[in-house]
């Protein structure tokens, strides 16, 4: 039987959230996170994001692209109250909902439960309620799979729909930019351009054995993908192996005080990650790596899990100072929270800034 997925993707969804609740924001470039000399930018607003400013971006670099954005202070046990009323939207089409962090998820519809005849009368209903309830918008994609469904939801963004049958899948698929491709980062989309590969049909065009010969390990799925092809089931409970938040300086850096400066903001950065994703973990790991490219890790672990940002930058504080000093300088700091007890939170790998 086919399947008829759903992907849900909240539009903006902290910045719109903090719109929601002050009208004084509505309509003006918003970002959620810190202003200070280490903030990293958390989520941002439509009127932003047309300035280029996008999450995970230091504070600083965000305000040189716009001089006139707001800064708001996250209130992350919101976002977690408004995510888990959308959720409960979700349970009331299906038990088969996979989130992949506080403001999207997968749902498969197969059955149609609700019996309103079709995924994307499905789809239209669950936007509405979600409006309804809580005063927001969500983009959906509505496909055969998971790969063209996530690629979907992002076709008609904001407060959008885009319903990809599946006699059009591999063609949809074929007239997208690569980079558009999950899985398909900057650097890899810069490797496919200069071999020629800049759109789903050019990379059809290239056979698995050229693809192995090239990417090693990711070939099958990239061969899978350019044919819109995509067999993942909808997992209703995943649990994350570790979320983190790493940086490689430009410079070696050997003073402490500057190190210690520095793992606050990745450890915000990291935290941000945590907290869309509603994890919590009992390990935190410090990693280090030296001008040789020498790398270690430290870890402490907990009886209870971390459940705030301070708890989490102390543990790594307290790892870092065992270090130091470091005469010679690091030229990459990070840090990861692990031994994740939250289902429902998706594998991510750390994070650079």
């Amino acid at each position: 039987m086919t399947r008829k997925i759903i992907h849900i993707d909240m539009d903006a969804f902290y910045a719109s959230v903090e719109q929601r609740d002050d009208p004084a924001l509505r309509g003006r470039p918003v970002a959620v996170g810190g202003r200070g000399a280490r903030g990293v930018v958390a989520a941002a607003s439509y009127e932003a994001r047309r300035f280029g400013v996008r999450s995970a971006m230091p504070s600083s670099g965000a305000l040189r692209r716009c001089p006139d954005l707001l800064f708001v202070r996250p209130r992350f046990e919101v976002y977690a109250e408004v995510s888990r009323q959308i959720r409960a939207i979700f349970h009331d089409y299906t038990d088969l909902v996979e989130p992949l962090s506080l403001d999207e998820a997968y749902l498969d519809v197969s059955e149609d439960r609700a019996g309103l005849g079709s995924a994307q009368a499905i789809a239209e209903a669950i936007r509405a309620r979600i409006r309804e309830v809580t005063g927001l918008t969500a983009s959906a994609g509505v496909s055969y799979n998971k790969f063209i469904a996530k690629l979907a939801s992002d076709q008609n963004k904001p407060d959008g729909l885009c319903v990809i049958p599946p006699h059009k899948g591999a063609a949809f698929v074929a007239s997208l930019p690569v980079s558009r491709f999950h899985g398909v980062g900057p650097v890899t989309a810069a490797r496919m351009e200069r071999l020629g590969i800049r759109t789903g049909a050019d990379l059809r065009d290239r056979d698995l054995l050229f693809l192995q010969a090239r990417f090693g390990a990711h070939a099958g799925y990239l061969h899978r993908a350019a044919r819109g092809e995509d067999e993942r089931p909808v997992r209703a409970h995943r649990v994350s192996k570790s979320i983190g938040a790493e940086r490689t300086f430009d410079t070696n850096i050997a003073d402490a005080a500057e190190l210690i400066d520095r793992l606050a903001g990745i450890a915000d950065a990291a935290w941000v990650r945590v907290e869309r994703h509603q994890a919590r973990g009992r390990t935190v790991t410090l990693k280090l790596r030296h001008p040789d490219f020498t790398t270690i890790t430290r870890a402490r672990s907990f009886a209870d899990p971390v459940r705030d940002r301070d708890t989490f930058l102390a543990a790594g504080r307290l790892l870092l100072d065992r270090e130091l000093p470091v005469p010679n300088g690091i030229r990459l700091l990070g840090l990861t929270l692990s031994g994740l007890v939250v289902p429902g939170a998706e594998a991510q790998p750390a994070l650079p800034l």
